[in-house]
């Protein structure tokens, strides 16, 4: 891909890379420990997305990017894509 960004396991559905993963954990200065915990998930199953090896299934999915906006982060799906953090109410 010409802009350097991997879709490999962007999912259509969900619009989550595991480059948005690990950009939206650090700006909650989250451990891959914390966000799993969040999420519902194992470890290893996030540390794996994140650095490519493989997509976790569908409602594994959906769970850490709705931890993720839970606790502040918003997903910009235009262009390249990206995350952002929310400032709290």
């Amino acid at each position: 891909m010409a802009s350097g960004v991997s879709t490999k396991f962007m999912s259509s559905a969900f619009l989550l890379s595991p480059a948005q993963c690990r950009a939206a954990r650090g700006l909650l200065a989250w451990s891959q420990t914390e966000l799993a915990s969040a999420a519902g998930v194992g470890r290893a199953t996030l540390a794996d997305f994140e650095r490519g090896a493989r997509e976790p299934i569908g409602n594994n999915l959906r769970a850490i990017r709705r931890a993720l906006e839970d606790a502040g982060v918003k997903f910009v799906e235009e262009g390249l894509g990206g995350v952002v953090l929310l400032p709290p109410p």
